[in-house]
């Protein structure tokens, strides 16, 4: 009789007949433990390097199923027929057959059965563990360092920061995880090829439909009431005037428990659909708007090309995006990256000119963020070592606060490598540089009756304070 040991020379052997099978286990030997105690550090969270991830679901998980695919080819397809019969369905059917042999097959199947269920506990770990990392922020972000430099500095800045890339970027269901990893594998070959766009493209057609994805969170029916925004800036003087402007912005509601849609929500009521023609990919240039009424009725507003022609392109029912088409990877205009810096004491308002020196500084064109910090750094080391020797000699720290400061601004927004300049990207929230609201909120857009989409400021928010230094308004509503 067969004993357990002679089973396994059985199996070794016939694994070493096969060039191909020793190789496949000369691999699943070395990447086993290496994969096994790599999974369970990235499991407890030990290990965080998102090319630590990639190595391991990326390198080493396919290569160990290749390896166990190996062995299994090179013991039936890539070996002679010597020991081969160890593994024939007729083998094992005579085995059974035998009463005598069924010990030695039994040992056998206990062997091949082991080691099959070892072998699918690392398959199902490595597929489990490989699939969230996939879907982790530094996979998404970190991994293409390059590409995704850009997306991944603004995402940190960004009001979402808490909320994972997948959330928004990957629907729920078998439909948009398919449609995510397709794109994902055309993705990595223009990466691996150099192929991808610079700057990367909005993927305004791509994206899950925002309503899905935004009210998983937000409830615009459950919006409502004013809200008080202040915005800070600073003028280019010797003191840094810091003036203020107080909106009070009219958020309004998509319709709340009975009452009516009003203020800005209002455009995403159940009770008003909005769609629009535009006639650019970028969604700036809107022909005509479409309001649909609950009674059936319909308002449409057109406006005259630069051609004089009538409405033509494509037609879009107004969702979130149309308005906050940025809500994470926000790119800042230069001098409102500044004057965050300033509000936030990252620069020293104390320093004469400061805004005004930075601001010429970070719209200069550099090669790259390094040129870039060491242009600034070394401007700004002379041009107050020449003007203010002094103030230098006696603020040190002060200085090495506001290089750092303005560096910050430049490399949170630009990205000479991928062609990111200052405005590169459009920000439709608002209406800075006559795009935002201004698209349709124009004065332009009228009906055949004559009725025109209003222009009047206090529609979405009451100006409270414009450009003031020291706003009475905000001493009243503080209580002082």
């Amino acid at each position: 009789m067969a004993t357990f040991t002679d089973i396994v020379k059985t199996f070794v052997n016939s694994i070493a007949r096969s060039k191909v099978s020793l190789m496949g286990a000369v691999l699943t030997t070395v990447t086993f433990p290496i994969l096994l105690v790599a999974a369970v550090l990235d499991i407890m969270g030990i290990v965080e390097n998102p090319y630590f991830g990639f190595i391991i679901y990326l390198v080493l998980g396919p290569l160990f199923m290749v390896s166990l695919l190996l062995v299994f080819l090179g013991l039936f397809f890539f070996k002679g027929k010597e020991g081969v019969s160890l593994f024939t369905y007729d083998y094992l059917k005579e085995q059974f057959s035998a009463p005598n042999r069924f010990a030695k097959v039994r040992k056998l199947v206990f062997l091949i059965s082991g080691l099959t269920l070892l072998n699918l506990f690392i398959l199902g770990l490595i597929s489990y563990t490989g699939y969230h990392y996939t879907e982790s922020i530094g996979f998404c972000g970190q991994l293409c360092h390059t590409v995704m430099a850009p997306e991944y500095t603004t995402y940190k800045n960004s009001p979402h920061s808490r909320v994972r890339c997948v959330e928004c970027h990957i629907g729920q269901g078998a439909q948009w995880f398919v449609k995510s990893k397709i794109s994902g594998v055309r993705q990595i070959f223009a990466v691996a090829f150099n192929t991808y766009s610079r700057p990367i493209q909005t993927p305004v057609h791509g994206l899950r439909p925002a309503r899905e994805t935004c009210e998983q969170c937000h409830r615009p029916e459950l919006f409502h009431g004013d809200k008080l925004y202040i915005r800070d800036k600073f003028l280019p003087d010797e003191k840094n005037t810091h003036l203020q402007t107080v909106l009070l912005l009219k958020v309004g509601s998509g319709g709340y428990r009975g009452s009516n849609a009003h203020g800005i929500h209002w455009h995403v009521s159940p009770q008003n659909e909005i769609t629009y023609t535009h006639t650019d990919t970028a969604r700036e240039k809107i022909s005509e708007v479409r309001l649909s009424k609950p009674d059936g009725t319909e308002i449409v507003f057109t406006k005259e090309t630069d051609t004089g022609a009538g409405p033509a392109g494509k037609v879009r029912t107004m969702d979130c995006v149309d308005c906050h088409n940025r809500p994470t990877h926000i790119y800042l205009p230069p001098d409102e990256a500044l004057d965050q810096k300033l509000a936030h004491g990252d620069i020293p308002v104390s320093l004469p000119y400061i805004k005004k020196i930075a601001l010429e500084l970070i719209t200069r064109t550099y090669a790259s963020h390094e040129e870039a910090k060491n242009t600034i750094a070394t401007e700004i080391r002379a041009r107050y070592r020449r003007d203010y020797p002094t103030l230098v000699n006696n603020n040190l720290p002060l200085l090495g606060q506001a290089i750092s400061g303005i560096q910050a601004a430049y490399v949170e927004n630009v990205f000479p490598e991928m062609k990111i300049e200052w405005n590169t990207y459009r920000n439709f929230l608002g209406h800075k540089n006559d795009s935002g609201c201004f698209r349709c909120h124009d004065g332009s857009h009228t009906t055949k009756a004559g009725e025109i989409i209003s222009m009047d400021c206090e529609t979405c928010h009451v100006i409270l304070a414009e450009d003031e230094a020291d706003p009475k308004v905000l001493e009243t509503l503080r209580g002082l």
